[in-house]
């Protein structure tokens, strides 16, 4: 029930999808009566899809926190109730972001290790490789130790979901020398060169972000929600200008779906909230491969290791 145009396109998204992947069983929440209605006026047929019946609607405006509290018969909560309880394996949304990550820390809880779960997105490349970049906004505060997580998430989604062999991470600075940077991004670097479970490459300047020389590129939610509103301004400048590439359709969001929450014990995906039904397929298809790739129990594997080593560098 979330989203600018919903639930008409995340009902044409379901159904789309149950084509698309018919092995799959896909569940609505939201208001039954209202979903059927549209479905009918729309011609989109409901056949082996279910719906459960919600009577709440958590705006796109409301407080996140209040709003997951208040509402426990909305969408969203419902959902991640059923997700926390196995009776459903991935949830996704195009509605209120905050919520969805207040019901995935909240509900679902945190991987051990894990202080603080983070939002990624996929950013094409004029060669035609796909990359990552996370945090993009689920937290604007950071301390050196979350980006080492977010480091090591990234590099586990990049190898399972990308199928990258091996991915290479770079860290988002404002130079290369290891010593650029804000206090944060200098202990970041340290720290991301001392972790083995990763191939670190080093620091990355704003102007690679498209470069094929790194898989996953990591930073502070702030700037990362900054770098990906830009990328979407140019993207919408140059449409509005009448300008025809290959490359610039690639920026278009619609052709990547959401995002996929890290950290969390199950998978969830955020996508726009101007989300059609063809990019709800995107998001449906991004859920299946995190489900089928068992990437929520490799963070869990993966993690538990980083833990102990911190540990014991700790003690020693």
């Amino acid at each position: 029930m979330g989203g600018d145009f919903a639930p008409l396109e995340a009902i044409k998204g379901a159904c789309l999808s149950k084509n698309a992947f018919p092995d799959v069983h896909i569940v609505l929440y939201g208001d039954k009566k209202v979903i059927e209605g549209i479905a009918q006026s729309d011609s989109q047929s409901l056949e082996g899809i279910s719906i459960v019946h919600c009577s709440e609607v958590i705006e796109m405006g409301e407080h996140p926190v209040k709003a997951i509290a208040s509402k426990r018969d909305s969408s969203i909560f419902r959902g991640f109730m059923d997700l926390a309880s196995n009776q459903i394996h991935g949830f996704l949304s195009a509605g209120n972001t905050g919520a969805m990550l207040v019901g995935s820390i909240q509900i679902l809880k945190s991987i051990v290790g894990i202080d603080r779960p983070s939002l990624l997105t996929t950013v094409p490349k004029p060669s035609g490789n796909h990359g990552i970049v996370l945090d993009v906004g689920a937290n604007a505060d950071n301390k050196p130790e979350h980006l080492q997580q977010f480091a090591l998430l990234g590099s586990i989604y990049a190898e399972a979901i990308l199928k990258k062999s091996n991915p290479k991470v770079g860290l988002v600075n404002i130079g290369e020398e290891n010593e650029k940077g804000s206090i944060l991004s200098r202990a970041a670097n340290q720290l991301l060169r001392n972790t083995q479970q990763i191939d670190f490459i080093g620091n990355v300047e704003g102007r690679e972000i498209f470069s094929d020389k790194h898989d996953v590129l990591v930073c502070d939610g702030f700037t990362g929600n900054v770098m990906v509103k830009i990328i979407e301004g140019f993207y919408y400048t140059f449409s509005k200008r009448g300008v025809k590439d290959d490359f610039l359709d690639m920026l278009n969001f619609k052709n990547h779906g959401g995002g996929l929450i890290l950290g969390v014990t199950a998978p969830v995906v955020v996508g726009h909230g101007i989300s059609k039904g063809p990019t709800f397929v995107k998001m449906f298809e991004l859920v299946k491969n995190s489900i089928e790739s068992d990437f929520c129990s490799k963070v869990g594997e993966a993690f538990s290791i980083l833990h102990a080593k911190n540990a014991d560098q700790s003690n020693g």
